[in-house]
């Protein structure tokens, strides 16, 4: 159902389709210009499945021996396993030679390390890696609840629920996952939890995430252009703006217009292949991440929502996939990461540098986009880049690698490589996240404190 709040934005309607459009200066009045608060702050998720090469990902490990390769149902942290002890503090940013897709934005992130998640013996180490990422459940807190597994509500649902009612939807799950038949049980495919074994459903398909932002009727069958049904009143709005808020319309309609072109594309695809059944999956990944990451900032851009999970691909699953320019053919990338060996870790890392080619883009994208006060989308938000193994070669939890991209308003200091004492829970970070997106807690899951050194 769209909130109340809806109301006080201008938008453009036609047939059922619901266009919110961007605050503009020309359309406010004078009263409501000098009551303007500053731009929603926004919180991104990008979770990166079965873990990453650390020797290519993590700086000065480039000629570090490879880990062991001992794979098996429990987390690798319990078998011997030598771990580098963090010396905690802070440290100029530094790039390995998997991190290079991010040079460009060296002023934007910050690189974290030192962090892990406790584990429960029993449970798939991908199944729990992933849904439990955002949870942070210990097992001695599941066991106390009588959980089965140690997942509670995520941390985007608990944000949500304190500061996600300005906005049409409280949080947005989006995923990249592009079968539509499951191949592993639900704990592998998603990262948003409403509680314990309730799932908040990610969107995979680009048109149906297209219908939840713009249609007010999801039932209408029927599909029409949106920016087709709403480019007259778009043509007369346009005649009330001033120059600058001309641009930022075209620029809008333009942008939409060019992701509809996009999921014609993909439909196109689609419909020439059967991916019901995972098997050779001949869709591009980037394209498809690429569109959803447009579509996932049109509702930003739009106001439905603030608050976005962004789960790039499934744990676990051997299904193949296509990187396009990377690999000649589809590869499966969980299968890759046991098999690192001799050069076989390379072509992991390959994988782990288009993923953040693709996080790359995402920011890139943030700091186009201006908002009302003229500060960009990248400076009003918190971009996490993460994932739940700290290799995907030994399924440990312990050193997971974590980016925070954006200023968050002004306050978290960027440009810097932070090392947490070994051994921080990754909760402490979710507890900042949520304190820096304006919501009150004192506690997160299994939280200790905060990581008070990303503070400005």
């Amino acid at each position: 159902m769209f909130a109340m709040s809806l109301t006080r934005r201008k938008f453009l309607r036609s047939q059922g389709a619901l266009l919110t459009l961007p605050f503009m200066p020309s359309l406010a009045s004078a009263k409501s210009l000098k009551a303007r608060k500053k731009p929603d702050k926004k919180m991104v998720m990008f979770y990166v499945p079965n873990g990453i090469n650390r020797r290519g990902f993590f700086p000065g490990e480039e000629e570090a021996q490879l880990p062991g390769f001992v794979g098996g149902f429990n987390a690798d942290k319990t078998k011997a396993q030598k771990r580098v002890e963090n010396e905690a503090g802070t440290y100029p940013l530094k790039f390995s030679s998997t991190m290079q897709p991010l040079k460009e934005h060296a002023e934007d992130i910050t690189f974290v390390t030192g962090m892990e998640r406790t584990f429960k013996n029993g449970q798939d180490v991908h199944a729990q890696g992933a849904s439990c990422y955002l949870t942070s459940v210990s097992p001695v807190q599941a066991a106390e609840k009588g959980w089965r597994y140690p997942n509670g509500r995520s941390l985007d649902q608990v944000i949500g629920d304190q500061v996600g009612h300005s906005t049409v939807f409280k949080t947005l799950e989006i995923s990249c996952n592009g079968f539509r038949a499951p191949k592993e049980p639900i704990y592998f495919d998603n990262i948003s939890w409403y509680g314990p074994d309730k799932i908040a459903p990610s969107i995979k398909d680009p048109q149906k995430l297209y219908e939840r932002l713009f249609k007010a009727d999801n039932f209408q069958s029927h599909l029409d252009d949106v920016s087709s049904l709403v480019l007259a009143d778009a043509k007369t709005l346009a005649k009330k703006l001033g120059s600058d808020d001309r641009e930022t319309l075209g620029e809008f309609m333009e942008m939409i217009r060019n992701v509809e072109v996009r999921i014609a594309k993909q439909k196109e695809r689609i419909a020439k292949a059967d991916i019901r059944i995972p098997k050779d999956e001949i869709l591009p990944r980037g394209e498809y991440i690429r569109l959803q990451t447009d579509l996932m900032l049109l509702a930003f851009q739009m106001g439905m929502t603030n608050i976005c999970t962004f789960m790039i691909g499934p744990e676990r699953w051997d299904a193949t996939l296509m990187y396009e320019g990377v690999f000649d053919k589809p590869v499966q990338h969980h299968n890759m990461t046991h098999n690192q060996k001799g050069e076989g870790w390379k072509g992991v890392q390959k994988i782990d540098i288009f993923h953040l080619q693709q996080y790359a883009y995402m920011l890139k994208r943030m700091k186009e986009i201006r908002e009302a006060d003229g500060s960009t989308m990248l400076d009003n938000s918190l971009v996490a880049y993460g994932a739940a193994l700290g290799d995907g070669a030994t399924h440990q939890f312990y050193d997971l690698p974590f980016i925070l991209a954006g200023k968050g308003q002004g306050q978290v200091k960027q440009g810097r490589f932070l090392k947490c004492k070994s051994g921080t829970l990754n909760s402490n970070m979710w507890l900042t996240m949520a304190q820096l997106m304006g919501a009150e807690l004192n506690s997160f899951a299994d939280s200790t404190g905060v990581i008070s050194d990303l503070w400005t």
